[in-house]
């Protein structure tokens, strides 16, 4: 299990793009937010079983009926000062 930092580009904002992510991954569990970037970027950070990353990965990459995902940048955090309960959508 690690924590990853995502960053998601292309058309992802104001096309529901953090509800279908938020929803998704609640269903399966994983902890942690969604939020938009002031630069048109969305970004994600997750705690992340082995097991499920390339499941959440194709789920990002998807995104929703409207989105159009054209990048993602993932990076490892240090999760010793990441704790969530549930997954959540962010707006600050």
């Amino acid at each position: 299990m690690e924590s990853y930092r995502i960053i998601i580009s292309g058309k992802v904002q104001h096309v529901y793009y953090r509800k279908f992510i938020s929803q998704a991954l609640m269903r399966l569990g994983i902890q942690g937010y969604i939020k938009n970037l002031p630069d048109g970027t969305v970004e994600i950070v997750a705690t992340i079983y082995d097991d499920d990353f390339h499941a959440v990965m194709e789920i990002l990459k998807q995104g929703s009926p409207l989105s159009e995902v054209t990048g993602t940048t993932t990076e490892i955090c240090d999760n010793d000062d990441l704790v969530y309960d549930g997954f959540e959508i962010r707006y600050t």
